[in-house]
């Protein structure tokens, strides 16, 4: 004999403790992109944790600068709109992180196959909230615009470098697209 509990059925809050009335959606794409320039932050420094003395280096110190400068955009907008960060941050800075220190020790190629699929989705999510985001939001539309442009720069130098000439690219590529997608659907509202 089996006992089943009745589950009452309650909808679910639109909003996590901690969220401030009227953000709304804006809210959501500020806490994303936090969280993603979060995650980049982490992944370039694990791969200078590896790769600090490679050729390669002086161009992942490179990005690094810029992902932190983007990090520090959303950062503040966080605190200007009252937006909650993702609950998952220190998931955030944990996965990056063994994201960059694999990818270092698998070679610089694969470091820089890492760039290209993790930009190539953010890049598609930049402007996906480009797309959505209305004249009212001016000053969110141009720093997003911009940021997608710094992370198309970061594609091709990578590109340039030899993403696609890392072992196993394709399984490499799929794995960290479907993971920063995974990230990108979390942060939006964890």
């Amino acid at each position: 004999m089996t006992f089943e509990y009745p589950m009452p059925n309650r909808p679910r809050p639109a909003t996590l403790p901690g969220d401030r009335p009227n953000v709304g959606n804006i809210g959501s794409m500020i806490r994303v992109d936090q969280a993603g320039e979060l995650g980049a932050r982490e992944i370039y420094a694990g791969q200078m944790a590896v790769l600090k003395d490679q050729p390669s280096a002086p161009l992942l110190a490179e990005m690094a600068a810029q992902e932190a400068e983007h990090l520090a955009a959303f950062d503040a907008l966080v605190a200007e709109r009252g937006v909650r960060p993702s609950v998952l941050s220190p998931l955030w800075r944990a996965a990056g992180y063994a994201v960059g220190v694999t990818s270092g020790l698998l070679g610089e190629r694969a470091a820089m196959a890492v760039t290209v699929a993790v930009e190539e989705v953010i890049a598609e999510h930049y402007q996906e909230q480009l797309d959505a985001l209305g004249e009212d939001e001016a000053e969110l539309r141009a720093t997003i615009a911009a940021f997608r442009e710094d992370e198309l720069a970061h594609r091709e130098i990578a590109l340039k470098n030899g993403a696609k000439e890392a072992p196993a690219y394709q399984i490499l590529s799929r794995s960290v697209k479907a993971g920063t997608k995974l990230a990108i659907a979390l942060a939006k509202k964890i």
